[in-house]
């Protein structure tokens, strides 16, 4: 006996550690709910997000079924009239083929107007002119961005391909201009 309690003296330290530590590790587990029912997570996202990789764009005008319609970011001008249902008989053909740039990338918010025949659209509406008359870059044409003063069709090129722009000083960023055309310009034209 004598000898069990000069071992107990001996080790009573490590032992009173070891107590401790045993204490804490049921109290951690207890309390971080593992031996508790598992908590059920929502089948949905209690955040609604629109789906990734979708826009909307406004397609309107000359057009079998005018509306606004989600489709991928990486679609086209063409990709959403034929959503649309195709340009309608009355559409101003010569607008169409004079004009409207079919293959040109569309942007989220994107306004699409298809004039009718005898109607002139608006400097820049198709591609993409905001309500105040400025030049949208994501959307314009190579046309309607070489309208702005020094941009010539290489440096309207640079625009088209570096689309899209969620701030206009990503045109500089992006290396489509530089930052003294931007300075020129930047009272012209807007994210549309």
């Amino acid at each position: 006996m004598d000898s069990l309690n000069s071992k107990l003296d001996q080790y009573k330290l490590p032992i009173a550690l070891c107590l401790v530590g045993l204490v804490l590790i049921i109290g951690g587990i207890i309390s971080s709910g593992f031996l508790n029912k598992p908590k059920t997570i929502p089948k949905e996202s209690l955040v609604k997000n629109d789906t990734p990789g979708l826009i909307k764009v406004d397609i309107s005008g000359a057009v079998l079924k005018p509306a606004v319609y989600e489709i991928s970011q990486t679609a086209r001008i063409e990709d959403v009239i034929k959503l649309a249902g195709g340009f309608s008989q009355n559409a101003n053909q010569e607008y169409i083929s004079k004009s409207l740039n079919l293959s040109q990338k569309i942007s989220d918010g994107q306004k699409i107007y298809i004039p009718i025949n005898g109607e002139i659209a608006p400097i820049g509406q198709v591609a993409g002119a905001s309500a105040a008359g400025k030049i949208g870059i994501n959307s314009s044409s190579q046309a309607d961005l070489e309208k702005l003063p020094g941009v010539g069709p290489a440096t309207a090129a640079k625009i088209i391909s570096s689309r899209p722009y969620n701030d206009l000083n990503e045109l500089v960023s992006k290396k489509a201009v530089s930052k003294a055309l931007l300075e020129k310009i930047k009272d012209m034209i807007d994210l549309n």
